[in-house]
Formats: C-alpha cells, structure tokens, sequence
C-alpha cells in the first residue's frame, strides 16, 4: 500500500523532527564540552539530507582552537562519535549525525569532489579503472556521489583502514544509471567515519 500525499508529507516532518531533536541534543552536549574546557566556539545546526548536521564555528569571542580537528580529523571524527553516543544515550536511538569543526568537514568535501572529477576524467579519457588512495566511510561516500552523478560507477575494495574507491569505466550498455556500489553500504560497515 503506498503513501497518500498526506502521509508522505507527515512522514517527512517526523524525519525532520528527529533530525532536529539530534541537532538540539548534540549542540546542548558540545556546548556543554565547550564550556568546561573553556574553548570558544558558537553551534550551527542543519540537516544536510538524511542526517542532522552540527558545526563548531568560530564565535564573537574567538576562533575554535584547531587542535579539536587533529592530524587528519582524527580528534573531530572522536568527537563525533562521542556526539552520537550523547545523543544515542538522550533519544534511544543511534545517530549518523555529521560533526564539523572549523569548516574542515566542508573543506575536505570539496578537496575530494575535485579527486573525483580528476579521477571521473582519466577513467574516461582512457577507459581504465582508477584507484585512488584509502579513504574514510565518509571520504569514500563524497567519491561514489560524484562519480554517480558524472553517470559512471565505483565500487569500494580493500579492508580498513586501507579501503579505497575504484572509479570504473563507462561500458557500451551503460546510459548514465550505472550499477555503482552503494555509499550506504559503506557507511553501514563503518558508519563512524561516515
């Protein structure tokens, strides 16, 4: 039985209730670890498609010490993860909320849809598989959209930590809805990276 308009529409404002319940139990949980490491730092909340997105942005007071990024993100991808615990342990229920700090998220993103375009380009200019270098959940994710909306296919090979894409080249039968690895797949293994 499928959805009346109604429903559909009812359904839609229940996700984004929740989406917004996650933002406001994650900020209240930053702000929280803001102020007892005396750091400054004001809280943006959005959702950025099926997930509540929370950034820690430089305030009035100052900038947000970098040092919550870390070598690679990795003190940020820590922080996201205790994020989602605080607010899996408010709701009940498991959280894929996305964390940013400084902008390194949004900087990142926009580094690796320029690997992707690189990589979309050569596969096509000369008809081989491109591997590009291991990547996390969430870098791989960025990777398999451009390469999706470019009209190709990736696939995700090797183990972690060592996982990286394979942007495959486009066949005769293919007509821009290729058969692409699923991104949720890679998130489902690893989701604390994505």
């Amino acid at each position: 039985m499928s959805e009346t308009p109604e429903q559909d529409s009812s359904t839609t404002t229940d996700k984004r209730q929740v989406l917004l319940r996650e933002g406001e139990v994650a900020a209240d949980f930053l702000e929280t670890l803001l102020d007892i490491c005396d750091l400054d730092g004001d809280i943006d909340l959005d959702i950025d498609g099926d997930r509540a997105a929370v950034a820690i942005v430089d305030s009035e007071d100052g900038r947000v010490p970098r040092r919550l990024v870390g070598n690679d993100g990795k003190v940020l991808d820590s922080l996201q993860e205790l994020t989602r615990l605080a607010v899996q342990s408010a709701t009940g229920e498991r959280s894929r909320l996305m964390l940013d700090i400084a902008g390194h998220r949004a900087g990142r993103r926009a580094e690796l849809v320029e690997i992707a375009r690189t990589a979309i380009e050569e596969c096509r200019s000369t008809g081989a598989e491109i591997s590009l270098h291991p990547m996390s959940a969430f870098e791989r994710k960025v990777v398999h959209d451009e390469v999706l909306a470019a009209g190709l296919a990736s696939e995700s090979s090797g183990s972690e930590p060592r996982r990286y894409v394979v942007v495959l080249p486009p066949t005769g039968a293919e007509t821009g809805t290729a058969d692409t690895a699923d991104p949720a797949s890679d998130e489902a293994a690893n989701d604390e990276d994505a």
